[in-house]
């Protein structure tokens, strides 16, 4: 055996060990800074490029009794928890249940304005909430974990 793929058979043991372990914490903890990092931008009016949506969408879902600056305050106040019960893992499965309640509204855009975001190509703004698919696929990721499944490597 040469020396290279001696290396090669007991390092890809203890990578994948390692992923087992520690890639869906790092998952979690990255979702978790995006949400705080975009929660946190709104809590400054005119800051957050998805602030126009992000009222719209709770105002349409509303069905108008929230508006404006309550709104986005809203979305600010959600977007952090969600952030921070991530980050930390404290009030995990709070966290991910708001979460699934907020992809709900984060992807609504896609049914409220459609026409908006897809003109013919589309828009930046389609393409900003397009990407929360991925956002989406993520928090079911963590979920699964937090609920009690488990990531093992194969064993020989």
């Amino acid at each position: 055996m040469t020396t290279l793929t001696a290396l090669t058979h007991r390092t890809i043991p203890a990578v994948t060990r390692w992923l087992a372990t520690h890639s869906i914490d790092v998952l979690r903890v990255s979702l978790g800074l995006i949400f705080l990092g975009f929660g946190a931008l709104k809590f400054f009016p005119g800051v957050s490029p998805a602030e126009e949506l992000s009222v719209a969408t709770v105002q349409a879902l509303s069905f108008g009794m929230l508006s404006g600056g309550t709104a986005l305050m809203v979305v600010a106040a959600v977007e952090c928890f969600i952030g921070l019960t991530l980050i930390s893992g404290r009030l995990l499965k709070t966290g991910l249940a708001v979460l699934a309640g907020a992809l709900l509204g984060i992807m609504a855009p896609l049914v409220l304005f459609f026409t908006d975001l897809f003109p013919g190509p589309p828009t930046l703004t389609a393409q900003y909430v397009l990407k929360d698919i991925v956002l989406a696929a993520a928090g079911l990721v963590i979920a699964a974990r937090a609920l009690g499944a488990r990531l093992v490597p194969q064993q020989g």
